[in-house]
């Protein structure tokens, strides 16, 4: 009796710990979905003018329009696109009146890398964004082939000349520059998966638990008799 007290205390306390691991990742995934939505909501909203003071943290994915000058010089960073493949991100400074900022202007495939582009005078609806796309693995920019792996923003800017502030376009700069607008894809949301198979080792935890309880009782009683 002892061993089947044993076991089922045992049982019992680690179906407790994965069932509540699994509630736990359905509330994560509550809370996510609200952020995400909120992202999405904020992205979507009507664009302003371009705040006087910027911070990276209050004005992440706040939709702009800016009016002023394309410059001409352009960074090419790599990037792949489903269901397209490889090709670059074009980034160039962009001159209002009183300050130059950094304009993701889009996609090209890697054979209009040297393309002529439009500049000049234009205007530019998008969101303000800092990417966080660097980790331990990305390679230091090419700087004589003009390949960087990431959308470095104060290394960009220093680069270009401009102030450390990334519009990234949703509006078309270029009829050859395929626009990649701010969305929510990129942010990882894997709360259900999580929680499935928290549920799921609960599922086996308990036939476990069972198991040796039935083979448990079943040898008790065969030692009895």
């Amino acid at each position: 009796m002892r061993r089947i007290l044993f076991l089922l205390i045992f049982g019992l306390a680690g179906l407790g710990v994965l069932v509540s691991l699994g509630i736990w990742q359905v509330q994560r995934l509550g809370w996510k979905q609200g952020v995400l939505a909120e992202i999405e909501s904020r992205i979507s909203a009507d664009p302003i003018a371009l705040p006087s003071q910027i911070d990276a943290d209050e004005h992440k994915y706040l939709p702009v329009t800016v009016s002023g000058e394309m410059e001409p010089g352009e960074i090419h960073v790599l990037v792949s696109v489903k269901q397209v493949g490889a090709g670059y991100r074009i980034i160039q400074s962009f001159s209002t009146q009183d300050r130059t900022i950094l304009v993701d202007r889009g996609f090209v495939p890697t054979t209009a890398k040297q393309a002529d582009r439009l500049t000049g005078p234009m205007e530019v609806t998008g969101n303000l964004h800092w990417p966080d796309e660097i980790d331990s693995y990305t390679p230091e920019p090419d700087i004589d082939g003009n390949i960087w792996f990431a959308r470095d923003v104060p290394n960009l800017a220093a680069a270009l000349g401009a102030e450390p502030v990334l519009l990234i376009a949703r509006s078309a700069t270029d009829p050859d520059v395929t626009p990649l607008p701010v969305d929510t894809a990129g942010i990882p949301n894997d709360h259900l998966q999580y929680a499935i198979t928290w549920f799921g080792l609960a599922l086996v935890w308990a036939a476990m638990t069972g198991y040796f309880l039935w083979r448990s009782r079943a040898n008790s009683e065969s030692d009895a008799t």
